[in-house]
């Protein structure tokens, strides 16, 4: 797979070991001559993991709303730039141009995109799986969660159809390749 989509946090103010992970798995990204397909901001491990691809060699293309110009809080990591007018725009460009999603640690937008890429393929749109990055726990609850619909019958298919779930760098490397 060389074009991989990463769903992440846009926050300053979260644990430094995050930014650590994230910037261990941009330096293989880039070294390995992965392009990074990412939502283009400037901010929290959004930056980072640009900032670690683009120093490695890697190729890092941004899918930029409106607003974050608006804002200036565009990434200057970035070789190639797609424009979209919002952030549904957003998600949908980087589920097409990304052979494979991985979602770090986020917030409620990481959700947001998360989500969509298991709500669309649930319904047939495409075959592409979200790989939960869950160093540290950080997705466990959200997969208990996912369980327990699954167990009260709110999901046509197994919720694992959709996604992988990654607990290091070793795990998420070989999903990956």
């Amino acid at each position: 797979m060389k074009k991989i989509g990463i769903f992440c946090s846009a926050s300053e103010n979260i644990d430094k070991m995050y930014f650590e992970s994230t910037r261990k798995l941009g330096q293989w990204l880039g070294e390995t001559g992965k392009t990074l397909v990412y939502g283009g901001a400037n901010l929290g491990l959004m930056e980072c993991i640009a900032q670690a691809v683009k120093e490695n060699g890697g190729t890092v293309i941004g899918v930029v709303p409106s607003k974050l110009e608006e804002n200036g809080r565009v990434s200057t990591y970035l070789d190639e730039v797609i424009r979209t007018r919002n952030l549904s725009d957003r998600k949908d460009i980087i589920l097409e141009k990304s052979d494979v999603l991985v979602a770090l640690a986020g917030g409620v937008g990481t959700f947001d995109e998360i989500f969509h890429v298991i709500a669309a393929a649930s319904i047939g749109y495409h075959q592409k799986k979200v790989i939960f990055y869950n160093e540290y726990g950080f997705y466990t609850e959200l997969l208990n969660t996912l369980d327990t619909l699954e167990q009260k019958g709110f999901a046509r298919h197994p919720f694992s159809t959709y996604y992988d779930v990654a607990n290091s760098l070793e795990e998420l490397k070989d999903k990956i390749k």
